[in-house]
């Protein structure tokens, strides 16, 4: 630990060539000779680099069955290699990441990863577990770096760096096919670029080589951080408001002209706005060219949008332009990510109005979405006639023969609305199944079209709108989502198109030519996406758990079951110490800026120039409320989301509070004497290594009885009642 305590030199890959303003050696520096700090530093970054690989990569395919969410992240990948188009609510450039892996290293897709615990037999997991594994790995060593390049010092960065090494939590997120390796890489990724930056700015090296190298690869990590998970906007608004810390310190360099800073501000444009922008546009590009085939997400998106998907019912197809009496339709809703109009062969229970079948919309294609279009005071027409903006209309469920019906009941679920149903038999009902169609925007007399034509109907008796909520019904409604009529008749979810027309006797088109463009694409999956995100609800039986519980490490998440348990659970040694130097911080980050202001009132004359050692301190604090700003900015905006939320969310902020950590163990043990700051250093060191030891069973395979189970080799490790393995 000697070595680590004396860092502060011109240390590091590049220091003995660089100019650098802030980087003179403390008083208790261990060595004098300029090479010896430098030897240090490639050696704690070795030792680093060595442990990660050791830990992260040490029995990485066990165990071999779908461990947690692998089993959607790996199915998404394996959908990838099959070109077949599928929802989620994130962006796609993690799961094409763990797709092209998957295919590079021999995966065929074929495996259904359909629930965890299913042995993979045979499959060639191993290369999208090893890829994910070495991004997470590679959030260790950039740590390090980060914390150097903000505060030059050795000790900082390396217990930046040990605090992330050794959380069993942050060890077992990164070994599984999952997003969160991808996301906190190009998160660190983006975070180490802006420091490096901001290091070339002060050294005088702006409009380098070095420096353009770096502010581009900033901007692209952003764009890559934002493409895996949209919380990628956190690290976007960090480095923003870095930047703009950045220029504003160029602005006040009066050695430089104005122009100076008008060339930064166009720079930064470019690189970390333009270049983040295009690229992200350019990953949706290639997602919806891979994802061309039609398959479990066609029903989330717009009819058209459907017509691009090989194998789609719409593509490439061929149905009558208009709409006629005796016609089978499917109706979708218009609003983003609605469903189509369903019903089925159940009754509304007890206490939810009138005990009619069930009618609500459905995500997915079925034979029970199809409708039959009568006229309302007869069967059919024997001769083709076209329905047109007024006309009154009956729409009978084709599977069940029951007429489309609303009546004076409450809707199930909104109070305020009319309960929806299927009524009578064999396509005889009463007055309560007519319904008047109108065309949004449309004049009487004009023609329905299929596909193009956003539809209403209209009660004709009790005077409402048929509509869908948003809300989900109970499982008696199979947690498909309600439909009702509205008296509100403005509201804009009560929009319909038709999109299958089965109607022989008219003459067919193409519908080719309605299928909308990449930008038109591009923005639909973004409204279906943030829908999505939005109305995320957790399943029966699900382990959820609240922004509160998360920094003190209140519960954690089983990865595996059966005879090899995995449990995501922090360190708690590193999680409950993070707290600590956190309110640390606070303190002494307010006590130092009141003895600054106080100092500053009461100074007469030329300000002095600052000591070595307080510059040194103000660098360290400095980096120290970055990083404090970083966790704050990843943590709080969860406590204001209504989707929901689990245990692994936090861990992008765990990353910034682990480097916080390092940067405050360093300046609270600068100014105590050589051989208690090494005693300590060490200690502390030793603390963070033997407990890794003492959880590491948590992350590399559990077994036997549990931890609240008679002689359980684990009941020394459950420090919390709540902790569950």
């Amino acid at each position: 630990m000697a070595a680590v305590a004396g860092d502060k030199g011109k240390s590091g890959p590049e220091s003995s060539t660089e100019k650098a303003t802030s980087t003179k050696p403390r008083s208790n520096d261990v060595a004098s000779d300029k090479s010896e700090p430098k030897n240090w530093w490639w050696l704690m970054f070795g030792v680093i680099l060595l442990l990660t690989v050791g830990t992260r990569f040490y029995n990485v395919t066990v165990p071999d069955h779908v461990c947690w969410d692998e089993t959607h992240f790996g199915k998404m990948g394996s959908w990838y290699i099959n070109r077949t188009f599928f929802f989620d609510v994130h962006p796609p450039l993690g799961k094409m990441l763990i797709g092209l892996s998957g295919y590079l290293t021999g995966y065929d897709g074929t495996y259904p990863f359909d629930k965890p615990g299913d042995k993979y037999n045979g499959t060639h997991y191993e290369g999208m577990r090893i890829f994910c594994t070495a991004l997470g790995a590679a959030i260790v060593p950039m740590s390090f770096h980060t914390v150097w390049d903000m505060t030059r010092s050795l000790t900082a960065s390396t217990f930046a760096a040990a605090y992330i090494l050794f959380d069993i939590g942050m060890l077992i997120l990164n070994r599984y096919i999952l997003l969160d390796p991808p996301l906190i890489f190009f998160m660190t990724a983006s975070v180490m670029g802006m420091a490096r930056v901001s290091r070339l700015t002060q050294e005088a090296r702006s409009f380098t080589t070095t420096w353009w190298v770096w502010l581009a690869l900033t901007g692209a990590m952003l764009a890559c951080t934002i493409s895996v998970k949209f919380v990628g906007l956190f690290v976007v608004l960090l480095v923003g408001l870095h930047t703009a810390s950045d220029l504003w310190d160029v602005l006040g360099d009066l050695s430089q002209p104005v122009s100076h800073t008008v060339r930064q501000l166009v720079a930064r444009a470019l690189t970390l706005i333009v270049l983040p922008i295009v690229l992200y546009a350019g990953f949706f590009y290639i997602h919806l060219a891979v994802l061309n085939r039609s398959g479990s997400g066609d029903g989330f998106y717009s009819s058209g949008f459907q017509s691009n998907l090989v194998g789609n019912s719409l593509y490439n197809v061929s149905m009558p332009r208009q709409v006629a009496y005796g016609a089978v339709v499917t109706l979708k809703n218009h609003k983003t990510g609605g469903g189509y109009l369903h019903s089925h062969n159940h009754l509304y229970p007890k206490g939810f109005g009138a005990r009619q079948q069930q009618v609500t919309t459905y995500s997915h294609k079925d034979d029970n979405n199809r409708w039959l279009l009568k006229p309302h005071d007869k069967q059919a027409h024997e001769n083709i006639t076209l329905i047109r903006h007024g006309d009154l209309v009956r729409l009978e469920h084709v599977p069940t023969k029951r007429n489309l019906h609303s009546h004076r009941e409450q809707a199930p679920v909104t109070k305020k609305h009319l309960q929806v149903t299927c009524y009578g038999e064999e396509g005889q009902g009463d007055t309560n199944d007519v319904w008047l169609v109108q065309i949004v925007g449309g004049k009487p007399g004009q023609l329905v079209e299929t596909v193009t034509s956003r539809l209403i109907f209209y009660h004709y008796i009790e005077r409402c709108v048929l509509t869908t909520s948003s809300k989900q019904l109970p499982k008696w409604g199979f947690e498909q989502q309600e439909v009702s009529c509205n008296p509100n008749i403005r509201d804009k979810a009560a929009q319909w198109n038709v999109e299958d027309n089965q109607f022989d006797k008219l003459p067919s088109v193409n519908f080719q030519v309605y299928a909308p463009g990449f930008i038109s694409r591009f923005f639909e999956s973004h409204a279906v996406m943030l829908q999505g995100n939005a109305g995320l609800k957790p399943k029966e039986g699900e382990v959820t758990s609240r922004p509160w519980q998360w920094p003190i490490n209140y519960r954690g998440q089983f990865f595996s079951g059966s005879d090899h348990r995995v449990y995501l659970l922090g360190n708690p040694i590193i999680w409950w110490s993070n707290l600590v130097f956190l309110a640390l911080f606070l303190i002494i980050f307010g006590v130092e800026i009141i003895r600054y202001q106080r100092n500053s009132s009461t100074a007469v004359g030329p300000a002095p120039v600052p000591s070595t050692e307080n510059a040194a301190k103000w660098q360290l604090l400095r980096a120290a409320l970055w990083l404090f700003g970083g966790w704050m900015i990843h943590y709080l905006p969860f406590y204001a989301m209504g989707r929901v939320l689990y245990f692994h969310h936090y861990f992008p902020a765990l990353v910034f509070n682990s480097m916080l950590a390092g940067v405050m163990l360093d300046y609270i043990t600068a100014r105590l004497p050589a051989w208690l700051r090494h005693a300590c250093l060490g200690s502390a060191m030793a603390g963070l290594v033997y407990s890794f030891v003492l959880f590491s069973p948590l992350a590399y395979e559990m077994s036997g009885p549990f931890s609240h189970e008679p002689n359980s080799t684990l009941a020394s490790l459950k420090w919390m009642s709540s902790w569950e393995f």
